[in-house]
């Protein structure tokens, strides 16, 4: 694989971006903003405290994890799904030098890119709120990189195999959706059962939550093996999705 031809569909994936920013910004800007507004300040009249720290400024730091992850998931779901089914810019491509790996390097790159994007922004408009404790938050964005590139992986994974664009259904619904409720945004899991917990911890958004809050906290010395199982598991996983891709395009 080579590494300008991955760049060159990141390039080119980025140049298409900057034309349609405008509508692609409100999916992953205005719904995790939403989320802040109706559950902090609306269930935050009714609970004050977790932790004690204020319900809004709890759940702040998950909101910079969730729109990252968002932010990959739509880019390479249906993003990547239509440019390589409808719109048929994979074969474009490919009939130039550049390569299936290429690509594949090119689509989880960009999503990454994205999942930073997304998430400094809602990182500044949470620390202009006075919703951040300390400027360590910066640290998360690695974190966040890191997190958006493992949930591309899985994105891109379940590209290579969905017969049809309808399959994404199951995605969201069964993976997205509990992960989001079930990442320890919204509250803690601890007065959840114990499988619940179990679960969750094998879920990437959980891992990034517990950095972004505790580096938006200004505490990083027990997260280590959060940031650990993001980095562990992207690296683990990076073959699949240029595998499942190759014998999806090329077979």
């Amino acid at each position: 694989m080579r590494i300008s031809g991955a760049f060159r569909v990141f390039q080119r994936n980025f140049k298409v971006y900057t034309k349609l920013y405008k509508s692609s910004i409100v999916l992953n800007f205005v719904e995790p903003v939403l989320y802040l507004t109706a559950f902090g300040l609306g269930l935050g009249g009714f609970v004050s405290e977790i932790n004690g720290v204020p319900y809004i400024k709890y759940i702040a730091p998950g909101m910079i994890a969730s729109s990252a992850v968002f932010a990959a998931v739509y880019e390479c779901t249906y993003g990547t799904f239509v440019r390589m089914t409808f719109q048929k810019t994979f074969d474009a491509i490919l009939a130039t030098p550049v390569g299936v790996d290429e690509v594949t390097a090119g689509e989880l790159a960009f999503g990454a890119f994205k999942s930073v994007l997304y998430g400094t922004i809602i990182m500044i408009v949470i620390t202009a709120f006075g919703l951040v404790r300390s400027p360590l938050v910066a640290l998360a964005i690695p974190a966040v990189f890191v997190g958006g590139l493992l949930v591309a992986e899985i994105c891109v994974c379940f590209v290579a195999i969905v017969p049809g664009i309808d399959s994404f259904n199951y995605f969201y619904t069964l993976f997205l959706t509990p992960m989001l409720l079930f990442s320890g945004i919204f509250f803690p899991l601890d007065g959840m059962p114990r499988f619940v917990a179990v679960i969750a911890g094998f879920t990437p958004l959980y891992h990034l939550v517990a950095v972004c809050r505790a580096c938006a906290w200004g505490d990083v010395s027990g997260v280590w093996l959060n940031a650990l199982y993001l980095v562990g598991v992207a690296a683990a996983l990076s073959p699949l999705p240029f595998f499942l891709m190759r014998r999806r395009i090329v077979l």
